[in-house]
């Protein structure tokens, strides 16, 4: 009887096609416009409603203003090119599902039977985390946040902020925490490919808390709370992965001691 693995017939397939590199190209070039066209389509909704969504997205910080404060804009463009900036955002985040669905579509052929069984997961995980990093960051740092600053201005100051650089502010604490609450994913990887081990990754466990307020000082305003509101998530997080490393690497031993 023969020692040797029997091969999974998709795995031989994969190994045994090689596409041109002119396949490739042309394959992503129609990925890209796929996701382009998608983009647009999403845009148009999102710029009809721009002023509606700017609202929405200023509440944290109209809310907090002092009786009759509001924002202002400092740049002739700024009321034109801020709803276009909002709406752009906005057409990507939603169509982030999709654009995922591209990038899958374009690499999948490429990957193994077992490498597709944990892609798909990661790639659905990964988005639902990062829409819950701008939820987080909109429901409960911005409110905190926004309470923080307005309470701190000194007497006789009025507040008023522009409408582009608030803009860019929020963008900015979307995109951190989205990040930030990818950090699971980022663990369960290395775990999977054997990278780093569950207790390699512990060990590690006073440089990532370091890391963890050295990138929130360094991606959220000069405040202790939008800091902390970053750094102490993202620490739990990292926790978190951890334990489901520690998840992956028993199912295999559990599987050879049967």
């Amino acid at each position: 009887m023969s020692d040797t693995p029997k091969t999974d017939p998709h795995d031989e397939a994969v190994d045994g096609t090689e596409q041109p590199f002119l396949e490739h190209l042309l394959e992503l070039r129609s990925r890209i416009l796929r996701s382009l066209i998608a983009v647009a389509i999403l845009f148009m909704p999102m710029y009809y409603f721009a002023n509606e969504l700017f609202e929405l997205v200023a509440r944290p910080l109209l809310e907090r203003l002092p009786a009759g404060a509001g924002m202002i804009a400092t740049q002739v463009a700024s009321p034109f090119l801020t709803p276009f900036k909002l709406a752009l955002f906005a057409a990507v985040a939603i169509g982030i599902p999709f654009l995922l669905n591209q990038l899958w579509g374009f690499i999948a052929p490429g990957l193994y039977r077992k490498e597709k069984r944990f892609a798909v997961p990661v790639l659905v995980s990964s988005t639902i985390l990062f829409y819950a990093g701008m939820a987080f960051s909109y429901f409960l740092v911005m409110p905190l946040v926004f309470a923080f600053f307005t309470q701190v201005a000194p007497d006789g100051v009025s507040i008023m902020t522009d409408i582009n650089h608030y803009l860019n502010f929020i963008l900015k604490m979307f995109l951190a925490f989205g990040l930030a609450f990818e950090i699971p994913i980022v663990t369960t990887l290395l775990a999977l490919t054997g990278l780093a081990s569950a207790d390699g990754m512990a060990k590690k466990r006073p440089y990532v808390i370091i890391g963890c307020f050295v990138v929130g000082m360094l991606l959220t305003p000069p405040d202790v709370i939008s800091q902390l509101l970053l750094a102490l998530p993202t620490w739990l997080l990292f926790e978190l992965g951890v334990v489901l490393a520690r998840l992956i690497e028993r199912k295999p031993k559990q599987a050879a001691e049967d």
